[in-house]
């Protein structure tokens, strides 16, 4: 007997198309993962693209801003360690400014750095902004007006206000965010 199957509702068909799209996007990143220079060097030459479609286009300076404050925003979170030393330093009662930094003694314990945001969802985030950044240049409802070296000079002001601030906090707390300069051991040594 040949069994009779149930139509497939429209709802059931979109998800099953998005559920494979979404598999196949995230195989893609998948392989991308390990290429992390070439990741880079393709968002930054999309960023490229942007500013120099912002260029030619002379409008969606509100846009490029946005995009600015966010990628500002994206890359604090990258320096910034996921364990707060300032918040553990309240929570713990240290009053004498020493709590959150690297141990210096035997018997102290060695937490790594591990920061908010992780370089791939940083890479990831932030190409995906650059994309629907350019995107939003090729419709006019986007392009408002504004005077835009006001907006270069408040974005040029909050850069350097808030990368100050994470300067002091790293400072403070002694916690560096890059590996490169930092001593490397090797792992066969006796």
């Amino acid at each position: 007997m040949d069994s009779i199957e149930p139509e497939q509702t429209p709802f059931a068909a979109v998800t099953a198309q998005t559920s494979k799209f979404t598999r196949q996007y995230q195989a893609y990143l998948d392989k991308s993962t390990p290429y992390v220079p070439y990741r880079w060097i393709g968002t930054f030459g999309l960023l490229l693209v942007f500013f120099v479609r912002i260029f030619v286009a002379q409008g969606w300076y509100i846009v490029a801003y946005s995009l600015g404050i966010y990628l500002l925003n994206l890359f604090l979170a990258f320096l910034q360690p996921k364990f707060d030393p300032s918040n553990e330093a309240i929570d713990n009662d240290m009053e004498d400014g020493t709590a959150g930094g690297l141990p210096t003694r035997q018997d102290e314990e060695f937490r790594p750095f591990i920061r908010r945001l992780p370089e791939f969802k940083f890479w990831h985030s932030a190409t995906r902004a650059i994309l629907i950044g350019f995107v939003c240049t090729w419709f006019t409802i986007f392009d408002v007006p504004v005077f835009w070296p006001v907006l270069v000079v408040y974005w040029l002001i909050l850069f350097t206000l808030t990368m100050r601030r994470q300067i002091q906090h790293m400072i403070k707390y002694r916690y560096v965010p890059f590996s490169f300069g930092k001593a490397k051991y090797n792992k066969n040594s006796s």
